[in-house]
């Protein structure tokens, strides 16, 4: 939506009670900042209530940016579902089965987040994907979960018969990362079966101190075994998309390059993914030993600026050098 459209809407709007306004990842706030100062200028006797991401892991910031209150603990909200439908022929949808996540990992702010891990009903999911999928134009739905496939066999295995028995032509996807020691031979089958076609696992590192730091989720032998049991269940080397992690705190070229090599090795695709310093996490305490800045603004907490420019193990010409490679065809 451009800013005169914004403008155009808001212009007609009657007085709400009170104005929600989210957010995401931390250095994106000046855009949060963009609309707090829009939605101030046309309803200016309307409370403003800044929410979300941001909002939680730097709430100090957030206090500045005019909001007349922030939101710093987190909501669950079943009956809020997302308002797919104020976007103009939307290609997709969007769902989450739970929130947060069981693990502990030192560079993810989830536990932050969301500090239990929850399951959403499996009706509840499954009558929100419906809603959306009435939209004519909505053909996928991507699965935001951080735990998709914990407790599979009492949630996502009933889930998939759902999605099977209620929806024939939708496609869906894990752009998040699947724990890859939760897939097995029948976790394979239910994902090919019920139409998964975006699988992205999640490996971080081959290195023993960041599978650590990972809580130790997965192990080389379980990674190979998860590649094994999909393939066998139908996808192609192609399909596998596996997050590798670059410019986190004590990593090094070498370690990085070998984890690229062993997902190679195996030919699934590469995802390489840069790492942004969060704060909350254990791992941003040593980041900002190093670069006190990173508590004072949160733009360079942006993963570009951190790890192509700040980062000191991995150097630019380093960090471009795993990008090319990793972009490079995986042999099959």
């Amino acid at each position: 939506m451009t800013k005169e459209a914004f403008e155009d809407r808001l212009s007609k709007t009657e007085q709400p009670d009170l104005i929600l306004i989210t957010s995401g990842m931390t250095y994106w706030y000046l855009g949060v900042k963009w609309c707090i100062d829009i939605v101030k200028k046309f309803l200016p006797k309307t409370p403003v209530l800044l929410g979300g991401i941001y909002a939680q892991l730097c709430p100090d910031h957030a206090k500045t940016l005019g909001a007349d209150g922030v939101q710093t603990k987190p909501l669950y909200l079943p009956c809020i579902r997302p308002a797919i439908d104020l976007y103009e022929n939307p290609e997709y949808g969007i769902t989450i089965t739970s929130m947060g996540c069981p693990l502990h990992c030192k560079y993810c702010a989830s536990k932050r987040l969301w500090p239990y891990h929850k399951k959403r009903s499996i009706d509840e999911v499954i009558n929100e994907i419906l809603s959306q999928a009435s939209i004519p134009t909505v053909k996928d739905v991507a699965f935001y979960d951080d735990a998709l496939l914990v407790s599979k066999e009492e949630h996502f295995y009933p889930l998939c018969e759902k999605l099977k028995e209620n929806f024939s032509n939708i496609r869906y996807h894990t752009p998040n990362g699947l724990h890859v020691r939760e897939i097995d031979k029948l976790c394979a089958r239910y994902l090919y079966q019920t139409g998964f076609k975006t699988i992205r696992l999640s490996l971080e590192s081959t290195e023993p101190f960041i599978q650590k730091a990972g809580s130790d989720k997965v192990q080389e032998r379980q990674y190979v075994k998860a590649v094994e049991s999909l393939l066998e269940a139908g996808y192609l080397h192609k399909d596998i998309e596996t997050y590798v992690l670059v410019g986190l705190p004590g990593q090094t070229y070498e370690g990085a390059l070998e984890a690229i090599r062993f997902v190679k090795s195996l030919g699934a695709t590469v995802k390489l993914a840069e790492y942004s310093p969060i704060p909350g996490t254990p791992m941003f305490k040593e980041c900002t030993k190093l670069l006190p800045v990173l508590e004072e603004e949160p733009l360079y907490q942006n993963n570009t600026a951190y790890c192509g420019y700040m980062s000191p193990n991995i150097t630019r010409t380093e960090l471009q050098s795993l990008k090319d490679f990793a972009k490079k065809p995986s042999p099959s």
